[in-house]
Protein backbone atom coordinates (compact mmCIF):
# COMPACT_ATOMS: atom_id res chain seq x y z
CA UNK A 1 0.00 0.00 0.00
CA UNK A 2 1.46 3.46 -0.90
CA UNK A 3 2.61 5.82 1.81
CA UNK A 4 -0.42 8.04 1.18
CA UNK A 5 -2.36 5.33 3.00
CA UNK A 6 -1.34 7.15 6.15
CA UNK A 7 -3.85 9.76 7.26
CA UNK A 8 -0.92 12.14 7.83
CA UNK A 9 -0.72 12.98 4.10
CA UNK A 10 -4.22 13.79 2.88
CA UNK A 11 -4.85 14.94 -0.66
CA UNK A 12 -7.60 17.51 -1.14
CA UNK A 13 -9.96 17.31 -4.07
CA UNK A 14 -9.47 21.06 -4.53
CA UNK A 15 -7.40 23.49 -2.44
CA UNK A 16 -8.69 27.05 -2.78
CA UNK A 17 -6.71 28.29 0.22
CA UNK A 18 -3.43 27.34 -1.47
CA UNK A 19 -4.61 28.91 -4.73
CA UNK A 20 -5.51 32.22 -3.08
CA UNK A 21 -2.57 32.54 -0.70
CA UNK A 22 -0.15 34.13 -3.23
CA UNK A 23 -2.90 36.56 -4.28
CA UNK A 24 -3.92 37.59 -0.77
CA UNK A 25 -2.42 41.09 -0.83
CA UNK A 26 -3.96 41.98 -4.18
CA UNK A 27 -7.34 40.56 -3.22
CA UNK A 28 -7.26 42.53 0.04
CA UNK A 29 -6.38 45.70 -1.84
CA UNK A 30 -9.19 45.12 -4.32
CA UNK A 31 -11.67 44.75 -1.48
CA UNK A 32 -10.45 47.98 0.13
CA UNK A 33 -10.87 49.81 -3.19
CA UNK A 34 -14.42 48.50 -3.60
CA UNK A 35 -15.23 49.42 -0.01
CA UNK A 36 -13.79 52.92 -0.34
CA UNK A 37 -15.67 53.61 -3.55
CA UNK A 38 -18.90 51.83 -2.52
CA UNK A 39 -18.94 50.27 -6.00
CA UNK A 40 -20.69 47.12 -4.86
CA UNK A 41 -23.04 46.70 -7.84
CA UNK A 42 -21.73 47.68 -11.26
CA UNK A 43 -18.97 50.23 -11.55
CA UNK A 44 -15.51 50.24 -13.08
CA UNK A 45 -14.46 46.85 -11.68
CA UNK A 46 -17.35 45.15 -13.49
CA UNK A 47 -16.78 47.13 -16.68
CA UNK A 48 -13.08 46.24 -16.60
CA UNK A 49 -13.66 42.54 -16.07
CA UNK A 50 -16.33 42.33 -18.76
CA UNK A 51 -13.91 43.80 -21.29
CA UNK A 52 -11.07 41.54 -20.15
CA UNK A 53 -13.22 38.41 -20.32
CA UNK A 54 -14.64 39.25 -23.75
CA UNK A 55 -11.12 39.82 -25.06
CA UNK A 56 -9.88 36.59 -23.49
CA UNK A 57 -12.70 34.54 -25.02
CA UNK A 58 -12.29 36.18 -28.42
CA UNK A 59 -15.74 37.75 -28.43
CA UNK A 60 -17.02 41.29 -28.80
CA UNK A 61 -19.27 41.48 -25.74
CA UNK A 62 -19.50 40.20 -22.19
CA UNK A 63 -22.30 40.71 -19.68
CA UNK A 64 -21.55 39.84 -16.07
CA UNK A 65 -24.44 38.18 -14.21
CA UNK A 66 -25.05 36.67 -10.79
CA UNK A 67 -24.25 33.03 -11.61
CA UNK A 68 -23.87 30.53 -14.41
CA UNK A 69 -27.41 29.19 -14.22
CA UNK A 70 -28.86 32.68 -14.62
CA UNK A 71 -26.55 33.14 -17.61
CA UNK A 72 -28.09 30.10 -19.33
CA UNK A 73 -31.62 31.26 -18.65
CA UNK A 74 -30.94 34.83 -19.75
CA UNK A 75 -29.48 33.69 -23.07
CA UNK A 76 -32.49 31.49 -23.80
CA UNK A 77 -34.81 34.36 -22.89
CA UNK A 78 -32.88 36.81 -25.08
CA UNK A 79 -33.16 34.32 -27.96
CA UNK A 80 -36.94 34.33 -27.37
CA UNK A 81 -37.05 30.61 -26.67
CA UNK A 82 -40.06 29.56 -24.62
CA UNK A 83 -43.23 27.45 -24.50
CA UNK A 84 -43.62 25.13 -27.46
CA UNK A 85 -39.90 25.14 -28.21
CA UNK A 86 -37.48 22.26 -27.71
CA UNK A 87 -33.85 22.64 -26.65
CA UNK A 88 -31.42 19.75 -27.01
CA UNK A 89 -29.22 19.12 -23.96
CA UNK A 90 -26.75 16.31 -23.20
CA UNK A 91 -28.00 13.77 -20.68
CA UNK A 92 -24.56 13.72 -19.04
CA UNK A 93 -24.38 17.19 -17.51
CA UNK A 94 -25.21 19.12 -14.37
CA UNK A 95 -28.94 19.75 -13.95
CA UNK A 96 -28.52 23.52 -14.37
CA UNK A 97 -28.43 23.06 -18.14
CA UNK A 98 -31.88 21.51 -18.18
CA UNK A 99 -33.19 23.75 -15.39
CA UNK A 100 -32.64 26.82 -17.54
CA UNK A 101 -34.64 25.31 -20.39
CA UNK A 102 -37.57 24.56 -18.09
CA UNK A 103 -37.41 27.97 -16.45
CA UNK A 104 -38.08 29.75 -19.76
CA UNK A 105 -40.97 27.36 -20.44
CA UNK A 106 -39.28 25.31 -23.16
CA UNK A 107 -38.87 21.53 -23.26
CA UNK A 108 -35.49 19.87 -22.73
CA UNK A 109 -34.76 16.99 -25.08
CA UNK A 110 -32.01 14.81 -23.66
CA UNK A 111 -29.36 13.51 -26.03
CA UNK A 112 -26.81 10.76 -25.45
CA UNK A 113 -23.06 11.35 -25.44
CA UNK A 114 -19.89 9.97 -26.98
CA UNK A 115 -18.56 6.97 -25.01
CA UNK A 116 -14.95 8.15 -25.14
CA UNK A 117 -15.26 11.81 -24.14
CA UNK A 118 -18.77 11.71 -22.62
CA UNK A 119 -19.59 14.85 -24.64
CA UNK A 120 -22.46 15.57 -27.01
CA UNK A 121 -21.85 14.83 -30.70
CA UNK A 122 -23.09 16.16 -34.03
CA UNK A 123 -24.72 12.86 -35.12
CA UNK A 124 -26.63 12.62 -31.83
CA UNK A 125 -27.82 16.20 -32.25
CA UNK A 126 -28.89 15.60 -35.85
CA UNK A 127 -30.89 12.54 -34.83
CA UNK A 128 -32.77 14.45 -32.12
CA UNK A 129 -33.81 17.52 -34.12
CA UNK A 130 -37.54 17.96 -34.71
CA UNK A 131 -39.61 20.82 -36.19
CA UNK A 132 -39.93 22.19 -32.63
CA UNK A 133 -36.17 22.33 -31.98
CA UNK A 134 -34.94 25.89 -31.49
CA UNK A 135 -31.49 25.40 -29.99
CA UNK A 136 -28.86 22.99 -28.77
CA UNK A 137 -27.00 23.65 -25.54
CA UNK A 138 -23.50 22.28 -26.07
CA UNK A 139 -21.86 21.57 -22.72
CA UNK A 140 -18.05 21.68 -22.66
CA UNK A 141 -18.04 19.22 -19.80
CA UNK A 142 -14.98 18.40 -17.69
CA UNK A 143 -13.11 21.22 -19.42
CA UNK A 144 -13.17 19.87 -23.00
CA UNK A 145 -14.84 21.34 -26.08
CA UNK A 146 -16.48 18.81 -28.44
CA UNK A 147 -16.19 18.91 -32.23
CA UNK A 148 -17.71 22.34 -32.75
CA UNK A 149 -17.11 22.37 -36.51
CA UNK A 150 -19.42 19.39 -36.97
CA UNK A 151 -21.91 20.59 -34.36
CA UNK A 152 -22.27 24.09 -35.79
CA UNK A 153 -22.61 22.63 -39.30
CA UNK A 154 -25.53 20.45 -38.18
CA UNK A 155 -27.12 23.35 -36.30
CA UNK A 156 -26.72 25.77 -39.19
CA UNK A 157 -28.25 23.29 -41.63
CA UNK A 158 -31.24 22.86 -39.30
CA UNK A 159 -31.58 26.57 -38.58
CA UNK A 160 -31.19 26.18 -34.81
CA UNK A 161 -29.13 28.20 -32.35
CA UNK A 162 -25.99 26.92 -30.64
CA UNK A 163 -25.58 27.97 -27.01
CA UNK A 164 -22.32 27.02 -25.31
CA UNK A 165 -22.53 26.00 -21.66
CA UNK A 166 -18.86 26.66 -20.90
CA UNK A 167 -19.14 26.59 -17.10
CA UNK A 168 -16.27 24.07 -16.86
CA UNK A 169 -14.16 25.21 -19.81
CA UNK A 170 -12.54 28.57 -19.00
CA UNK A 171 -9.68 28.82 -21.48
CA UNK A 172 -10.27 25.53 -23.30
CA UNK A 173 -9.76 25.62 -27.06
CA UNK A 174 -10.92 23.77 -30.16
CA UNK A 175 -8.87 24.32 -33.32
CA UNK A 176 -7.24 27.26 -31.56
CA UNK A 177 -10.49 29.05 -30.69
CA UNK A 178 -11.44 29.51 -27.07
CA UNK A 179 -14.61 28.31 -25.41
CA UNK A 180 -17.28 30.95 -25.83
CA UNK A 181 -16.48 31.92 -29.40
CA UNK A 182 -18.50 29.35 -31.36
CA UNK A 183 -22.23 29.77 -30.74
CA UNK A 184 -24.80 32.53 -30.73
CA UNK A 185 -23.72 33.04 -27.13
CA UNK A 186 -21.85 31.23 -24.39
CA UNK A 187 -22.32 31.13 -20.66
CA UNK A 188 -19.80 30.82 -17.85
CA UNK A 189 -20.03 30.12 -14.15
CA UNK A 190 -17.47 31.62 -11.81
CA UNK A 191 -18.40 29.41 -8.87
CA UNK A 192 -15.31 29.32 -6.60
CA UNK A 193 -14.24 25.82 -7.67
CA UNK A 194 -14.18 26.59 -11.40
CA UNK A 195 -10.95 27.04 -13.34
CA UNK A 196 -11.62 30.76 -13.02
CA UNK A 197 -13.56 31.12 -9.81
CA UNK A 198 -14.88 34.12 -7.93
CA UNK A 199 -14.99 34.54 -4.16
CA UNK A 200 -18.68 33.64 -4.25
CA UNK A 201 -21.18 33.18 -7.05
CA UNK A 202 -20.79 34.88 -10.41
CA UNK A 203 -21.39 34.27 -14.09
CA UNK A 204 -21.16 35.81 -17.53
CA UNK A 205 -22.57 35.72 -21.05
CA UNK A 206 -20.26 36.31 -24.01
CA UNK A 207 -21.37 36.86 -27.59
CA UNK A 208 -20.48 38.62 -30.82
CA UNK A 209 -24.09 39.80 -31.22
CA UNK A 210 -24.48 43.34 -29.87
CA UNK A 211 -28.27 43.14 -29.84
CA UNK A 212 -28.24 39.87 -27.93
CA UNK A 213 -25.76 41.27 -25.39
CA UNK A 214 -27.91 44.36 -24.89
CA UNK A 215 -31.03 42.26 -24.35
CA UNK A 216 -29.26 39.99 -21.84
CA UNK A 217 -28.07 43.07 -19.94
CA UNK A 218 -31.56 44.55 -19.95
CA UNK A 219 -33.19 41.32 -18.77
CA UNK A 220 -30.60 40.92 -16.02
CA UNK A 221 -31.29 44.43 -14.70
CA UNK A 222 -35.04 44.20 -14.05
CA UNK A 223 -35.83 44.70 -17.74
CA UNK A 224 -34.71 48.32 -17.66
CA UNK A 225 -34.56 50.22 -20.93
CA UNK A 226 -33.54 53.26 -18.91
CA UNK A 227 -33.26 53.60 -15.16
CA UNK A 228 -36.91 54.56 -14.79
CA UNK A 229 -38.40 52.71 -17.76
CA UNK A 230 -38.81 48.91 -17.75
CA UNK A 231 -39.18 47.70 -21.32
CA UNK A 232 -38.93 43.96 -20.59
CA UNK A 233 -40.07 41.60 -17.88
CA UNK A 234 -36.65 41.02 -16.42
CA UNK A 235 -35.00 39.91 -13.23
CA UNK A 236 -32.16 40.84 -10.89
CA UNK A 237 -28.95 39.06 -11.91
CA UNK A 238 -25.88 41.25 -11.74
CA UNK A 239 -22.20 40.56 -11.12
CA UNK A 240 -20.94 42.16 -7.90
CA UNK A 241 -18.06 44.62 -8.04
CA UNK A 242 -15.99 42.62 -5.56
CA UNK A 243 -16.38 39.43 -7.58
CA UNK A 244 -15.43 41.25 -10.78
CA UNK A 245 -12.31 42.71 -9.17
CA UNK A 246 -11.24 39.31 -7.86
CA UNK A 247 -11.88 37.69 -11.24
CA UNK A 248 -9.71 40.26 -13.03
CA UNK A 249 -6.85 39.50 -10.65
CA UNK A 250 -7.24 35.75 -11.05
CA UNK A 251 -7.64 35.95 -14.83
CA UNK A 252 -3.98 36.97 -15.05
CA UNK A 253 -3.08 33.50 -13.74
CA UNK A 254 -5.66 31.39 -15.60
CA UNK A 255 -3.41 30.22 -18.43
CA UNK A 256 -0.68 29.18 -15.99
CA UNK A 257 -3.19 27.37 -13.80
CA UNK A 258 -4.64 25.59 -16.83
CA UNK A 259 -1.16 24.58 -17.97
CA UNK A 260 -0.58 22.98 -14.57
CA UNK A 261 -3.88 21.13 -14.84
CA UNK A 262 -2.72 19.71 -18.18
CA UNK A 263 0.52 18.60 -16.54
CA UNK A 264 -1.39 16.93 -13.71
CA UNK A 265 -3.63 15.17 -16.22
CA UNK A 266 -0.63 13.85 -18.11
CA UNK A 267 0.87 12.56 -14.87
CA UNK A 268 -2.37 10.71 -14.14
CA UNK A 269 -2.33 9.24 -17.66
CA UNK A 270 1.25 8.04 -17.27
CA UNK A 271 0.65 6.41 -13.89
CA UNK A 272 -2.80 4.96 -14.44
CA UNK A 273 -2.09 3.82 -17.97
CA UNK A 274 -4.62 1.32 -19.27
CA UNK A 275 -5.66 0.15 -15.81
CA UNK A 276 -8.62 2.50 -15.65
CA UNK A 277 -10.81 4.17 -18.25
CA UNK A 278 -9.83 7.81 -18.71
CA UNK A 279 -11.66 10.41 -20.75
CA UNK A 280 -10.60 10.59 -24.39
CA UNK A 281 -9.13 13.85 -25.67
CA UNK A 282 -10.76 14.71 -28.98
CA UNK A 283 -8.76 15.73 -32.07
CA UNK A 284 -8.36 19.50 -32.24
CA UNK A 285 -9.43 19.98 -28.62
CA UNK A 286 -7.12 21.30 -25.90
CA UNK A 287 -8.94 20.69 -22.61
CA UNK A 288 -8.40 22.55 -19.35
CA UNK A 289 -9.23 19.52 -17.17
CA UNK A 290 -11.71 21.06 -14.80
CA UNK A 291 -12.28 17.51 -13.57
CA UNK A 292 -10.10 14.40 -13.75
CA UNK A 293 -12.66 11.68 -14.34
CA UNK A 294 -11.98 7.97 -14.35
CA UNK A 295 -14.50 5.19 -14.89
CA UNK A 296 -14.22 2.13 -12.70
CA UNK A 297 -16.33 -0.73 -11.47
CA UNK A 298 -17.28 -0.64 -7.78
CA UNK A 299 -16.92 3.13 -7.85
CA UNK A 300 -18.56 3.67 -4.45
CA UNK A 301 -16.34 1.10 -2.73
CA UNK A 302 -13.23 2.68 -4.23
CA UNK A 303 -14.30 6.15 -3.19
CA UNK A 304 -15.01 5.07 0.38
CA UNK A 305 -11.64 3.35 0.70
CA UNK A 306 -9.81 6.35 -0.76
CA UNK A 307 -11.57 8.63 1.72
CA UNK A 308 -10.47 6.37 4.54
CA UNK A 309 -6.89 6.85 3.38
CA UNK A 310 -7.18 10.64 3.26
CA UNK A 311 -7.79 11.08 -0.48
CA UNK A 312 -10.76 13.23 -1.39
CA UNK A 313 -12.69 12.45 -4.57
CA UNK A 314 -15.90 13.65 -6.16
CA UNK A 315 -18.86 12.10 -7.91
CA UNK A 316 -20.27 14.14 -10.76
CA UNK A 317 -23.57 13.14 -12.32
CA UNK A 318 -24.43 10.06 -10.27
CA UNK A 319 -27.61 10.06 -12.34
CA UNK A 320 -28.04 11.30 -15.90
CA UNK A 321 -30.30 14.35 -16.02
CA UNK A 322 -33.27 12.49 -17.44
CA UNK A 323 -33.22 10.00 -14.55
CA UNK A 324 -33.73 12.62 -11.83
CA UNK A 325 -37.30 12.82 -10.47
CA UNK A 326 -37.43 16.51 -11.41
CA UNK A 327 -37.14 15.58 -15.10
CA UNK A 328 -38.96 12.25 -15.06
CA UNK A 329 -41.62 13.41 -17.50
CA UNK A 330 -38.94 13.81 -20.17
CA UNK A 331 -37.46 10.31 -19.72
CA UNK A 332 -38.91 9.01 -22.98
CA UNK A 333 -36.18 6.85 -24.50
CA UNK A 334 -33.03 5.02 -23.40
CA UNK A 335 -29.74 6.88 -23.57
CA UNK A 336 -27.38 3.96 -23.10
CA UNK A 337 -24.01 5.68 -22.80
CA UNK A 338 -25.06 8.26 -20.20
CA UNK A 339 -26.97 5.62 -18.27
CA UNK A 340 -24.10 3.10 -18.33
CA UNK A 341 -21.38 5.47 -17.08
CA UNK A 342 -23.34 7.21 -14.33
CA UNK A 343 -22.43 4.77 -11.57
CA UNK A 344 -18.84 4.34 -12.78
CA UNK A 345 -17.58 7.94 -12.86
CA UNK A 346 -15.19 9.08 -10.15
CA UNK A 347 -13.42 12.45 -10.10
CA UNK A 348 -9.87 12.39 -8.72
CA UNK A 349 -8.13 15.39 -7.10
CA UNK A 350 -7.42 18.06 -9.72
CA UNK A 351 -6.32 21.63 -9.05
CA UNK A 352 -3.49 24.02 -9.97
CA UNK A 353 -1.55 23.49 -6.72
CA UNK A 354 -1.51 19.68 -6.85
CA UNK A 355 2.05 18.34 -6.64
CA UNK A 356 3.59 15.51 -8.62
CA UNK A 357 4.10 13.65 -5.34
CA UNK A 358 0.40 13.90 -4.54
CA UNK A 359 -0.62 12.77 -8.04
CA UNK A 360 1.68 9.76 -7.76
CA UNK A 361 0.25 8.88 -4.37
CA UNK A 362 -3.34 9.17 -5.59
CA UNK A 363 -2.73 7.14 -8.74
CA UNK A 364 -0.75 4.44 -6.94
CA UNK A 365 -3.41 4.15 -4.27
CA UNK A 366 -6.15 3.83 -6.86
CA UNK A 367 -4.23 1.04 -8.58
CA UNK A 368 -3.61 -0.72 -5.29
CA UNK A 369 -7.32 -0.66 -4.44
CA UNK A 370 -8.70 -1.81 -7.79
Amino acid sequence: MPLIGSRTKPVAFIDLAALHAPLQDRLDAAWRDILAGSAFIGGSAVDDFEQRWADYCGTDHCVGVANGTDALELVLSALHIGPGDEVLVPANTFVATAEAVLTVGATPVFVDVDPGSLLITAPAIAAAITPATRAVMVVHLYGQIPDMDSITAVADAAGIEVVEDAAQAHGATFDGRRAGSFGAAATFSFYPGKNLGALGDGGAVVTNDRGLADEVRTLANHGRGTHLLHTHRGRNSRLDGLQAAALSIKLEHLDRWNAHRRLVHQQYVERLGSSVSLLQTLPGSEPVHHLEVIRVDERDRLREELAGLGIQTGIHYALPCHKHPAFAEFDVRPLPVAEAVANRQLSLPMHPTLTAEAVKAVADTVLALL
